[in-house]
């Protein structure tokens, strides 16, 4: 069963592309779909995996050590991770990429 969730963060697009850049041009395995957009209080994401293992998986593995280490680095600590607000997905419809 597919998981999805959304959160808030209080970034800007620049701290987000140095967080992408950091994770570098691989897909993590069994993402769907990610989308960010900018909201009044920073970013808004709302991302589609095949589990909830895969997404635990690439966030323990690969976003957290790059996020935590950009935070250390611009606030001296790390924060709290954002509250993450469940989707109850019908479906998820994406394109492939073409590559």
């Amino acid at each position: 069963m597919s998981y999805a969730f959304t959160y808030d963060v209080p970034i800007s697009s620049e701290i987000y592309a140095r967080i992408k850049d950091g994770l570098g041009p691989d897909l993590p395995p069994g993402m769907i779909a990610h989308l960010a957009w900018r909201t009044e209080g920073g970013l808004r994401y709302v991302d589609v995996w095949q589990t909830k293992d895969d997404y635990e998986a690439f966030a323990e593995s690969r976003l957290h050590p790059v996020v935590h280490a950009i935070l250390r680095d611009m606030l001296g600590f790390v924060p709290p991770e954002p509250e993450h607000t469940a989707l109850d997905v019908i479906d998820a419809w994406t394109a492939q990429n073409p590559g």
